[in-house]
């Protein structure tokens, strides 16, 4: 028996309602490492591909935005847990994608762990840092709670493939949202891959929808879509920003312009509370008598 065999190569797809879906396009393209040495053939996403992103984030948003802050938490941190079982493999695609020594790519995935970990810790305490109980003249209780805002998209960091990546998926997610995210354009291998972790993830399908290819293509039509609410753009260059925030300017899009960040620093709560809504509710307190209130 000859001991030469074949390598398996793998096929990278998209991540859409829970899915692994081909382009419907049927379009690929080369992705190459620093060096220009071939690595795969990532998916090159259509805009039909995101107009069905569209869809199944839309269709998870109610059981998403209505579970628990702790359930949520739960399964950001299941995340991480399963993350952290295949960090051989981000190293290896982070690695290659960014031209970086594999000391220095494992560093950055056990900080893209640590990242989700330090979001799953948010979920339940959102709301207790931007929210509360506020003060008014008369017999009521009045209390401003947060809420999600709905379908986000995201346009991930060109150059921090995976820590960046995270950074941007996490807190949309931690905070109840759904999201398309489209990977860097030029290094989309570790987003795809984070598609199967989060797909045994205990993570619904549709909360998070994973498109790869080129940026501006996708960008324009989920720029311009009325059926998404808020629109990240810390993977766009000026002039597609621009473009970006014309076009989402349509149905009143929320919209979180491009900014210099370190994405090795801890983040702060901006990013959880950027695509929040608060939400205020009067309630009386009961009938108020000569001695006071009485509830």
């Amino acid at each position: 028996m000859s001991d030469a065999r074949l390598s398996v190569f793998k096929t990278y797809k998209l991540y859409v309602g829970g899915k692994f879906p081909r382009s419907e396009s049927g379009r690929v393209y080369e992705v190459t490492d620093s060096k220009g040495k071939w690595l795969a053939n990532a998916p090159l996403s259509s805009r039909k591909d995101a107009r069905d992103a569209v869809v199944a984030a839309r269709k998870a948003f109610g059981g998403w935005s209505g579970a628990t802050a702790y359930n949520r938490g739960q399964i950001l941190y299941r995340v991480a847990e399963m993350l952290e079982g295949r960090k051989d493999q981000f190293v290896r695609e982070v690695a290659d994608s960014e031209g970086l020594s594999k000391s220095k790519a494992a560093a950055v995935v056990d900080a893209a762990v640590d990242r989700w970990v330090w979001y799953a810790g948010w979920t339940d305490k959102i709301a207790q840092v931007i929210g509360g109980a506020n003060p008014v003249a008369g017999p009521y209780f009045n209390l401003s709670t947060p809420e999600p805002t709905g379908v986000v998209t995201v346009l991930a960091p060109q150059e921090s493939s995976f820590l960046g990546l995270v950074s941007v998926i996490a807190p949309v997610i931690a905070t109840g949202n759904t999201v398309i995210v489209i990977a860097s354009e030029k290094s989309p291998l570790p987003a795809l891959s984070l598609g199967e972790v989060l797909a045994t993830s205990d993570l619904p399908g549709g909360v998070v929808n994973v498109l790869s290819g080129r940026t501006a293509e996708i960008a324009a039509p989920l720029a311009a879509h009325q059926d998404v609410n808020a629109i990240d753009l810390a993977g766009a260059d000026d002039v597609l920003a621009k473009e970006l925030e014309i076009a989402a300017a349509d149905n009143l899009k929320r919209v979180l312009r491009p900014q210099a960040v370190d994405y090795s620093e801890t983040p702060g709560i901006e990013r959880l509370t950027a695509f929040l809504e608060t939400k205020t509710v009067w309630h009386p307190t009961g009938a108020l008598g000569a001695s006071g209130s009485s509830y």
